[in-house]
Formats: C-alpha cells, sequence, structure tokens
C-alpha cells in the first residue's frame, strides 16, 4: 500500500472516530452533567393514572377531584378535553395562586395528549413546587381518554383564554 493510501486511509478513519466520538458525547451530556454536578434527578413526587383511574374518581362525587388540562388550543379543539377540566395556559408557566385550589390537599390530576407527552408531567411538578401533596398524572392522556371510549366536550377559544 503507498503512503498516500495510508495516508488517505489514516484521515478517513481519524474522521470517522471523531464523528463517533461526537455523536457519544452528545448522547451522554446529560448523564455527565448531573455526574459531574453530583445531583442525581429525583424520582417524580406524583401518581400516574390511567383513564380508567380518572373515569372512577370523577364518578365518585366524594374525590373531590381538579382535572388540570395542559394540552395547546389546537389539540384541545381537535381531540376535546375531559369533562369539567380546568384548562391550563401553559404547563411551565400557568399561574399556580390563581389557577389551583387554596387547599394544598386537594386532589390533582393533570393530562396532556398522550403517553408520550411530558407537559403534564411539568404542570404537576409545578404544583408539588407549590406544596401540593395529592397529585397525579393521567399519562394516557386526553388521546388515551378518547380511545377508551370516555367523554369529551370541546371549549371555545374564549373559555380556554380565561382559564
Amino acid at each position: 500500500m503507498s503512503i498516500y493510501l495510508r495516508a488517505r486511509r489514516s484521515v478517513v478513519l481519524a474522521i470517522v472516530g471523531a464523528i463517533v466520538l461526537s455523536a457519544a458525547a452528545s448522547a451522554f451530556a446529560f448523564d455527565i452533567g448531573s455526574l459531574l454536578n453530583n445531583k442525581p434527578k429525583e424520582p417524580d413526587k406524583f401518581a400516574l393514572i390511567g383513564a380508567d383511574n380518572l373515569a372512577s374518581l370523577m364518578a365518585n362525587p366524594n374525590s373531590h377531584v381538579n382535572i388540570y388540562d395542559a394540552n395547546g388550543w389546537g389539540l384541545r379543539s381537535s381531540a376535546g378535553v375531559i369533562p369539567g377540566a380546568h384548562l391550563l395556559s401553559s404547563d411551565d408557566k400557568y399561574d399556580v395562586a390563581t389557577t389551583l385550589p387554596p387547599d394544598k390537599s386537594a386532589k390533582l390530576v393533570f393530562y396532556c395528549a398522550d403517553p408520550q407527552c411530558t407537559a403534564s408531567h411539568e404542570a404537576a411538578r409545578r404544583a408539588i413546587a407549590a406544596g401540593y401533596t395529592d397529585v397525579s398524572v393521567m399519562s394516557d392522556g386526553i388521546q388515551g381518554w378518547v380511545a377508551a371510549g370516555k367523554p369529551v366536550e370541546h371549549p371555545k377559544l374564549q373559555e380556554s383564554k380565561n382559564s
């Protein structure tokens, strides 16, 4: 093999190696960062429930469940919302003091689109950070709720802006 071919091969291998190392570093950047800070991620302090569990809570007049929709207007208008749900202005910026009940032990359930959506998780974390103690996320989301044959309402635009 000529010197030219060996040099070219070395350059190609070096480039491929750099790409692989760069991709691996990007994939592990978050984990490395948390290790360097010695701050392991705290587990979420909310419960995960399914659509059937939420429907049972809603059917029980003694549960006094407060339901919060963390979806955007687009999904609300197409998929609907769970009857009686309060429509959050956003998952991460809603006004906790005016949106959630004053009783910190009130039963709160948040939901968003589907099991891959985490807007409801963020909204629930904000409630917990504000001192609420009975917080759940309906992990099926509105799409799982609809797939389970549960009823929905279709709110008007002005209703979602006022919640």
